[in-house]
């Protein structure tokens, strides 16, 4: 089991641009991008941090349009999945053309 003690963390920061933010569809995408990847996703908004496999916890940081997050993984797949989730952020959670 993956414990976000013992493994390398990366991080990056991310501006959430789609129309509705970080809502319940956005973050079923972001959760199931998440289980794809053997890796520990943490989401930080104004100091609260979530995990990023609980589609409730995304929802509870009410992050809108323009709101600013920190995205920490960290486990053997933690680039791909930092990478995979930064394309689907940056894709507006393929909500948007």
């Amino acid at each position: 089991m993956l414990s976000k003690d013992t493994l390398p963390c990366i991080s990056r920061h991310f501006n959430i641009c789609n129309k509705r933010g970080l809502h319940a569809r956005a973050s079923a995408k972001f959760v199931q991008t998440v289980d794809n990847f053997n890796a520990i996703v943490e989401v930080e908004k104004d100091g609260k941090i979530v995990g990023g496999s609980s589609i409730m916890g995304l929802m509870m940081l009410a992050a809108s349009p323009g709101c600013n997050l920190t995205i920490r993984v960290s486990g053997p797949e933690a680039t791909d999945a930092l990478d995979a989730l930064e394309k689907l952020i940056n894709n507006k959670f393929g909500e948007e053309n």
